[in-house]
């Protein structure tokens, strides 16, 4: 179990490094480790979700170089919230993942955006929402369902084989 916690989290990063500048589109990027947190979160519970979520938010903000903890505490807390709602709900189907992807990518920007804002971040909330949250919360959609289905099809070719 930790050595997938760290794979995955190490990966994600990895992923978010790399291939997030080459899958831009129009200076919007996906959130890479926010997909691996939010699945993640989905298949292991609260508490995973949450170590999960801070571990690659932090790694993205040592990287990043901007105020470090604001990416740990944001996917920290989405990570933790989603892993309790999936086991509340039936959140099983990708028809239910791929618009609470897009939902939490919100969310997830909106409290990034309060905690810069305790800073003194000069930008305007209409131009953050915008310029930056609401594209990559579309991105991050349609990133996620492709991951979603693949993911889907993959564990039914596995349930072919066996």
């Amino acid at each position: 179990m930790k050595s997938l916690f760290a794979l995955t989290v190490f990966g994600g990063g990895v992923a978010h490094l790399t291939l997030a500048p080459a899958l831009r589109v129009a200076d919007v990027a996906p959130d890479i480790p926010l997909l691996v947190v939010l699945l993640l979160a989905l298949r292991h519970g609260p508490e995973f979700g949450g170590l999960a979520g801070f571990a690659a938010g932090l790694l993205q903000d040592a990287v990043s170089g901007g105020l470090v903890g604001v990416q740990a505490l944001t996917k920290g807390v989405v990570g933790f919230g989603i892993g309790t709602l999936g086991g509340r709900f039936s959140v099983t189907q990708p028809l239910v993942q791929v618009p609470g992807l897009v939902l939490l990518s919100i969310v997830e920007g909106l409290g990034r955006f309060v905690i810069l804002k305790l800073f003194h971040y000069p930008a305007a909330f209409g131009e953050v929402m915008t310029y930056v949250v609401l594209p990559q919360a579309l991105y991050n959609g349609f990133l996620g369902a492709a991951l979603v289905f693949a993911l889907a099809w993959a564990e039914s070719l596995r349930a072919r084989t066996s």
